[in-house]
This record gives C-alpha cells, sequence and structure tokens, in this order.
C-alpha cells in the first residue's frame, strides 16, 4: 500500500519531470531554429570620421570628413546612402546628415579608400552637452536594408564613430546682418530653413577676432535671368574673393578672412556685392507682385574665428 507521503513525492517528481522535459524541448527548438539562421554578412567596409572641431556652438560650421576603406572581396548590389546621425547623451537623435556619397557605392572596388568631407551648419536647439555621430549604409529601395561594417556597433548595424561636445550659440562670434539685407524667410513646409536674400551691397558685421578667420557663404540665386551673377566680397575695402553663381547651383564658399584687412576696431565688416540684381515682378508683369531688388539668396552667413 502506497502512503500519502509516497503519492505526494511520486507526484512532485513527475511535476519536475514535466517541467525538465518542457525545459529541454524549448531549448532543443531555439537549437533547431538557431541552425537555420543565415550568419551575419561580413563587414563591407571600415568608416571612421574626422571632425575639424569636437566642440560645437549652435548654429556654426562643421567640417566632416567621412571614410571608408572597403573590405577585400566587399560587393554591393545597389547604391546605399550614407546616414549620419548626431544623438545626445540618452541616445536620442538631435539632427542627421544623410547623403549620397559622391562616389556611388555600386563603384566601390575592393581594397578602395573613399574619403570626402562635407560642411553642414549645426542646428539651433536647446541641448547643450556631450553628443555622439553614428554612421551606416541603407538601402533606399524600400526594403530597409542595412549593410555590416567593421567598427563599434551600437545596434542595428549603427556605428559610433565620433564624440563632440555641442555648445550654446553665444560661443560664437557676434555677428549681425546690417543694411542691404530684404526680411527673412523659410518654406511653409520647414520652419528650420531659413534665407535673406541681399539686394546689390549687403553688410555682414562681425565682432573683430584679431585672428585671421573664415567666411563660411552658403548661397543661390534661383529664379535669377541671368546665366551668372558675379559676387565680390570685400574687408576693409580690399576684393578678397570674386566667383559666380548660376540660376541651377547651390554654393558653398568658404572665404579667408585676413586679419590685416580686418584693423583694430572692435567690429568688422564684410561687404557681399552683386553685379547685376533682378525684380520678380518687373520680370513675370502680372503674375508676381514682388518689388523687391534681389541680388543672391544667402542660407547662412557664418565667421569662423576659432
Amino acid at each position: 500500500m502506497i502512503g500519502p507521503v509516497t503519492r505526494q513525492f511520486q507526484r512532485g517528481a513527475a511535476l519536475c519531470l514535466a517541467a525538465l522535459v518542457s525545459a529541454l524541448g524549448a531549448i532543443g527548438a531555439i537549437g533547431i531554429s538557431g541552425c537555420g539562421k543565415e550568419p551575419a554578412s561580413p563587414p563591407v567596409a571600415t568608416p571612421t570620421v574626422t571632425l575639424d572641431h569636437d566642440r560645437v556652438p549652435a548654429g556654426s560650421a562643421l567640417e566632416i570628413t567621412y571614410k571608408f576603406v572597403v573590405a577585400d572581396g566587399a560587393t554591393f548590389d545597389q547604391d546605399y546612402r550614407v546616414f549620419a546621425h548626431i544623438k545626445d547623451s540618452d541616445g536620442e537623435r538631435i539632427w542627421d546628415d544623410d547623403h549620397n556619397p559622391p562616389v556611388p557605392t555600386s563603384q566601390w572596388k575592393p581594397g578602395q579608400t573613399v574619403q570626402y568631407t562635407r560642411t553642414i551648419f549645426v542646428p539651433v536647439f536647446p541641448y547643450i552637452g556631450d553628443a555622439t555621430l553614428e554612421i551606416g549604409l541603407y538601402s533606399t529601395t524600400g526594403e530597409e536594408k542595412r549593410l555590416s561594417l567593421n567598427g563599434e556597433n551600437v545596434g542595428q548595424l549603427a556605428y559610433r564613430v565620433a564624440r563632440l561636445e555641442l555648445q550654446p550659440q553665444t560661443e560664437n562670434l557676434y555677428s549681425v546682418f546690417k543694411e542691404g539685407w530684404n526680411m527673412v524667410e523659410s518654406p511653409q513646409q520647414n520652419s528650420l530653413v531659413e534665407w535673406q536674400w541681399t539686394k546689390k551691397e549687403a553688410v555682414l558685421a562681425f565682432k573683430n577676432p584679431k585672428k585671421d578667420a573664415t567666411l563660411y557663404l552658403d548661397l543661390d540665386s534661383p529664379g535669377s535671368p541671368f546665366d551668372g551673377q558675379q559676387v565680390q566680397i570685400t574687408l576693409g575695402g580690399h576684393v578678397i574673393e570674386t566667383f559666380t553663381v548660376t540660376p541651377k547651383d547651390r554654393l558653398m564658399r568658404k572665404i579667408k578672412l585676413p586679419a590685416a584687412q580686418m584693423g583694430s576696431d572692435e567690429m568688422s565688416e564684410a561687404h557681399i556685392m552683386v553685379d547685376k540684381t533682378f525684380t520678380p515682378a518687373q520680370l513675370n508683369p502680372g503674375a508676381s507682385k514682388d518689388m523687391r531688388v534681389l541680388g543672391v539668396r544667402v542660407f547662412h552667413a557664418y565667421v569662423d574665428g576659432r
């Protein structure tokens, strides 16, 4: 005769055995499914990034040099786009510099080094502090495919390649758009983008850094009736740069400002002069009522005294 203690022991043993079988079955299922999983694709390139400054105030110019060393045996089935995400200390994206590399990935060859520099302007935002830059390669065909790279993978084939400190806008060299500018404009769909048209001559005043500086000028001239407009930059009465703007092209000019031409005053002035201007209402009578005198359209005019 089996006593109650013995029956309780047998029931307990049976439950333990059932749990063990269930656990082994789960492990077996994981193992079986794992066997059929494709291994991670080998890295197609090793990315690195160099920043011209690692302490960047809001609104400042930042030059980013991207470098990809293509792996031996790497192949590309399409043209992939570079994503570049700047994230705050909590991992939240602040802004990005997604772009197509100047050499399409379908043309990359094993062992090749693809290197290029892009100039961006740091958005004006409330966050101040440490940030990181993560990059990767992704498909634009709608399949959301990313490629494996050789580096610090922080998840989802995004690779941390640089660290920087974001500073307040007040750390920039003080500057002001003086006379010769039309009102600030923005497209309705994106208030973060702004520009100002010059008149025939526009003045950018800035605090004299008492040393050589650089003027970053981001501009174009859409709607211009001219094949090209000549733009001349003067500083202290001396011509320091002359170039041509055409209606189809947006230009990024990096202009050296010699300390010798700034004088000794606390403020200095750069003059932006355009040889030909136009008035939209005169070009399209009846279609436009815009009577402004327009020279060139300026998105950024930033004096870097760092």
